[in-house]
């Protein structure tokens, strides 16, 4: 048991594979919580007896799984042959004949017990040497369980049933004494409140059934007018009927009279069918005569039309080679006239020089000419101020000798 625990520690430590499909997922958070009670409240198995008995559990459903699909295994044991080897090969092969004779045995009229018994004892011994091969071939033992879907319906239910065993088994080996007491209670609970809750659904069962016996009266009711209405409308269907076989009778009349009526008409309008086609090839004939002139005439228009473009392309050519030369004698030209222009800017701007020179020089010259009148002027006025001046000097001059002379002959006068 310990090397069992040993070698499949890690089968033990996920409780979702120890439980299975055995615990409910509720789905909604009201739900979850109010279940909480009912989840161990540890999720690891921590005693050592717990964790064996959960081994010897598993292990059992892993032999199960393996010993369920022999009987596909030996029936193909050609294919599987190079995954499971030579040994392991051998031990089905030797499996599979002991199975053939305990099958020819069994369809014996008379078995022997003895004979039975040490068969059976063979085959058992037979089984836990395959199943020890496979323990110590994990590739073959994988290799099997990949083909889970050739397991035949009664051990396919009976993996299941042990899986599900394997869940109850956890949870009770989770749970402990005072878990056991909440829960219990809980259920107690639950009970209680679901005699309360099937008090109220009776309750609400009645309501329903008296809603469906009124529902009922009122579609009798419904049904009761419905059949009214059909009887009422099968007189007015027979109404209809007698009305429409009368309709049918006058329309009938009205028929015989129109097509009598219609008769005459197409014979008449046949008549006037008869002229019209004459009148028709009439103009059919005049218009193929006016077709034909029209034809001619548009085929001379056509033939002077081409002239015309020959001729016209004929002196768009000569055109176009006289526009050529002009524009070859206009691109000298304007090489020509661009030569002079640059030539004439060259003189334009000398002769500008020039003007410019002659208009200074002779701003100059008026300029020296002003200035030379405005001397002679300042000089006319300045010798004829001095001329002034000396005038009026000289005459000065004479009064005083004049008064000088006078004075003098006074004095010695006096003297005297």
């Amino acid at each position: 048991m310990a090397t069992e625990l040993a070698v499949f520690p890690q089968q033990f430590d996920d409780p979702a594979r120890l439980k299975g499909s055995h615990t409910p997922q509720p789905r909604t958070r009201a739900a979850k919580d109010s279940l909480k009670i009912l989840d161990p409240a540890s999720k690891k198995l921590s005693c050592l007896e717990a964790q064996r008995i959960a081994s010897v559990l598993e292990e059992c459903i892993r032999k199960t799984e393996l010993s369920t699909l022999l009987p596909y295994c030996l029936h193909s044991l050609d294919r599987f042959g190079v995954v499971l080897g030579a040994e392991l090969t051998g031990a089905l092969r030797e499996h599979r004949r002991l199975g053939e004779n305990l099958q020819t045995l069994l369809e014996r009229q008379e078995p022997r017990g003895g004979e039975m018994g040490a068969l059976q004892q063979a085959i058992r011994s037979s089984l836990r040497n395959v199943l020890r091969l496979f323990q110590a071939n994990p590739v073959a033992c994988q290799t099997l369980r990949a083909e889970k879907g050739k397991r035949d319906p009664a051990g396919q239910e009976l993996v299941r049933g042990l899986t599900e065993l394997r869940g109850i088994l956890f949870d009770k080996l989770l749970t402990g004494p005072a878990e056991d007491h909440d829960r219990a209670h809980y259920v107690q609970e639950v009970a209680l409140q679901h005699q309360k809750n099937m008090v109220v659904v009776s309750a609400l069962e009645a309501d329903v059934e008296a809603a469906i016996q009124d529902r009922d009266r009122e579609i009798s009711k419904k049904n009761e007018v419905i059949r009214q209405l059909k009887s009422s409308l099968h007189q007015t269907e027979k109404i209809s009927d007698d009305l429409l076989k009368k309709t049918r009778q006058e329309t009938d009349k009205q028929l015989q009279s129109d097509q009598k009526a219609s008769e005459g008409k197409c014979s008449k309008l046949q008549q006037e069918i008869t002229q019209l086609r004459s009148q028709l090839n009439n103009l059919i004939t005049e218009n193929c005569e006016s077709e034909l002139a029209l034809r001619k005439r548009k085929y001379k228009v056509e033939t002077e039309i081409e002239n015309w473009i020959q001729k016209y392309d004929a002196d768009m050519g000569e055109k176009q080679v006289e526009l050529e030369q002009l524009h070859e004698v206009y691109t000298e030209e304007q090489g020509e006239l661009k030569e002079l222009e640059e030539h004439f800017a060259v003189l334009n701007q000398e002769y500008s020089q020039v003007m410019e020179e002659r208009r200074l020089a002779r701003e100059k010259k008026e300029q020296e000419e002003r200035e030379l009148v405005l001397m002679i002027r300042a000089a006319t006025r300045i010798q004829a101020l001095w001329k002034g001046y000396k005038v009026r000097k000289m005459i000065k001059s004479k009064k005083k000798g004049k008064k000088g002379k006078g004075k003098k002959g006074k004095g010695k006068k006096g003297k005297k």
